[in-house]
């Protein structure tokens, strides 16, 4: 065992010169998650857009601690895809806030990490900001008010009509521009973000079924069973109960 610590300190010690190489780069945002997307590690330029000052204010934390819930929870989901199928995901369009609320479009980048064995031990991911990485995202500017919308008001009735007067465009551009950008309708995304939603509330809470339905903005809990099953193939209560007896 005494012979393998010097390598681990040099592993670490490698890590961290490769953090410091994304230090004098101030456009490119390096982190560094583990297996329960809590941040491990994160460039210079990635603590100052949220707001810290030192690693140590990141130990712990998640997307939660610094974002809006919808698009918390959205990070999350995509980091779930990238550990679960062990393939990297390049140049993904979001919409992030920085610690003083100002929104931007980036695109993000992630990585599984593997341990010696093959498993997947976490992620690593780096941010551009999207108008640096090519041309101005003039188009994806004019969906922010309604990307913004959304992630704000899922709990309540949305219609494409109000998300269309948003980006002043017709229902039939929006949809348009919805499906060339993000390969997803307009109407899509808000039940993608109000099942997110709902996932979340299933995992770190004991609310009523009923109850989660209506906040997440579904009619009713059977319209919610429905929808829940054919995005996850699990009725919210199996979801449930199968993530507690994992966490376990």
């Amino acid at each position: 065992m005494r012979k393998n610590r010097p390598v681990r300190r040099a592993v670490a010690s490698e890590a961290d010169q490769l953090l410091a190489l994304f230090d004098d780069l101030p456009d490119v945002y390096l982190f560094v998650k583990d297996r329960q997307s809590r941040f491990v590690k994160g460039s210079r330029a990635w603590l100052a857009m949220h707001g810290c000052r030192t690693p140590a204010d990141i130990a712990g934390k998640t997307d939660a601690d610094f974002h809006p819930s919808a698009l918390a929870a959205q990070y999350v989901a995509e980091d779930r895809r990238v550990m679960k199928s062990g393939r990297p995901l390049h140049d993904q369009a979001w919409l992030v806030r920085d610690h003083a609320g100002m929104p931007r479009w980036y695109l993000c980048t992630k990585i599984p990490l593997f341990d010696a064995r093959g498993v997947v031990t976490g992620l690593a991911g780096i941010l551009r900001p999207f108008d640096r990485a090519g041309n101005a995202p003039d188009e994806y500017r004019r969906l922010t008010p309604v990307m913004e919308h959304v992630t704000t008001h899922y709990g309540r009735r949305i219609t494409l009509a109000e998300l269309a007067r948003l980006a002043d465009l017709s229902v039939s551009q929006l949809h348009r521009e919805f499906r060339r950008l993000f390969n997803i309708s307009p109407g899509d995304y808000i039940l993608w973000t109000r099942l997110i939603m709902a996932r979340r509330r299933l995992e770190e809470s004991t609310d009523p079924i009923g109850r989660i339905a209506r906040d997440c903005g579904f009619y009713d809990q059977s319209h919610f069973t429905r929808a829940f099953k054919q995005h996850t193939g699990l009725p919210p209560l199996e979801y449930r109960h199968r993530h507690q007896a994992e966490r376990a």
